[in-house]
């Protein structure tokens, strides 16, 4: 058996995929992989997990590429194939583990404790409900627009405004420091 088709059968495809939709595919995952990637990582917060996601994500992709392919919106369409992957594993998570708090903060005076801020943000966001997390992530890290955001979610874009005013307002909850304005520099030289 070739290393093709047992890649085919590997990955449950019936029939195999041509050479052009096979090059297609890997110019997608060439091109894409990396912003999958940082989806993912946000929506995770774990790295392990994170490639877990983009490599499961990227099997069913594969497995349906003509049919993604022939789509208006590609990227859109394996990105959506990715939220409900990683909506699917915050339901059984919830199910099977009770939430645990890490207790690993920082005391609010330790200015070096508090260096790494975009791991506080990944833990922030990961307290958020799936929904608001994914409409959050999807704004802030994908730059999709209301629009794209409903389309991909297949909410509404009034709910969408909703879920990432609702987001928004709890995560400066967590983070008063950098959501207040910065005191004001003096503007005239000292004396």
């Amino acid at each position: 058996m070739d290393l093709a088709t047992e890649r085919d059968v590997l990955v449950g495809i019936s029939e195999p995929i041509s050479a052009e939709a096979e090059y297609d595919f890997h110019d997608f995952v060439v091109g894409r992989s990396a912003m999958l990637f940082r989806g993912a990582l946000v929506l995770t917060g774990n790295r392990e997990t994170a490639e877990d996601l983009v490599q499961e994500t990227l099997e069913r992709a594969c497995r349906k590429w003509r049919t993604i392919a022939a789509k208006d919106a590609p990227e859109a369409y394996v990105r959506r194939i990715m939220v409900n992957l990683v909506n699917d594993r915050w339901r059984r998570f919830r199910r099977t583990v009770p939430h645990q708090d890490g207790g690993d903060r920082a005391a609010p005076g330790d200015q070096y404790g508090q260096v790494d801020t975009r791991d506080q943000l990944v833990r922030a966001l990961q307290g958020l409900p799936v929904r608001m997390r994914t409409v959050v992530v999807l704004r802030y890290f994908h730059d999709l627009s209301d629009d794209e955001i409903a389309a991909d979610l297949k909410i509404s874009p009034s709910t969408v405004r909703s879920q990432l005013a609702r987001g928004i307002n709890k995560l400066r909850g967590q983070f008063p420091t950098l959501s207040s304005p910065s005191p004001q520099q003096p503007t005239e030289g000292i004396r």
